[in-house]
């Protein structure tokens, strides 16, 4: 397989499965969206485990999926501006598209956290499991970062449609400022 550089990008495709990425330093949340992309499902949570299984686990996933391509949510700003945790997630885009050999568009992944924690609703006090022991404390956290994986991969389709182009940037573009994503 011929291996991509850091600053090549592959054309993204107008059609087919794609998975939103919404990426951690401890975990990534997953969805996918069908074929025709109007449905889109939270799939589930990755523990990071280190770039070589994490790679492999990419390629099956894309695989085992079907997919055409990755939408990897960039953190941004209010006022456009990037951190330390954009640098992060532009260094997973260009890896994840070099590893799996498939295009990945960045795209402003401004509250989805919000979104997906009103979609789970309040927190409820400790949360109970079968015979009444609490519950992980970071359930609820994985929960959310799959429903903000979801939130994103909407954002990006009904920004497709709205526009009639491919929103976002692929990973190699230069942080813009204060400029936008979507």
């Amino acid at each position: 397989m011929n291996q991509l550089s850091d600053k090549e990008d592959l054309p993204f495709p107008s059609e087919g499965r794609l998975l939103g990425v919404d990426y951690g330093t401890v975990r990534i949340g997953i969805s996918v969206c069908d074929p025709l992309r109007i449905l889109v499902s939270p799939l589930e949570i990755r523990q990071v485990a280190g770039q070589e299984a994490d790679g492999h686990y990419f390629c099956e996933l894309a695989a085992k999926e079907r997919a055409a391509a990755f939408v990897v949510g960039l953190p941004i700003h209010c006022d456009g501006g990037e951190s330390e945790k954009s640098r992060q997630a532009r260094a997973f885009a260009v890896w994840l598209q070099a590893t799996t050999q498939l295009p990945v568009r960045l795209f402003d992944e401004r509250f989805t956290t919000s979104a997906a924690q009103q979609r789970v609703g309040p927190k409820k006090g400790p949360p109970r499991g079968p015979g009444g022991k609490a519950k992980k404390k970071n359930s609820r956290a994985r929960q959310i970062d799959a429903i903000a994986a979801q939130v994103l991969l909407e954002s990006f389709l009904e920004s497709a449609r709205y526009r009639g182009e491919t929103p976002g940037f692929p990973p190699s573009a230069a942080p813009t400022g204060d400029a936008s994503l979507d």
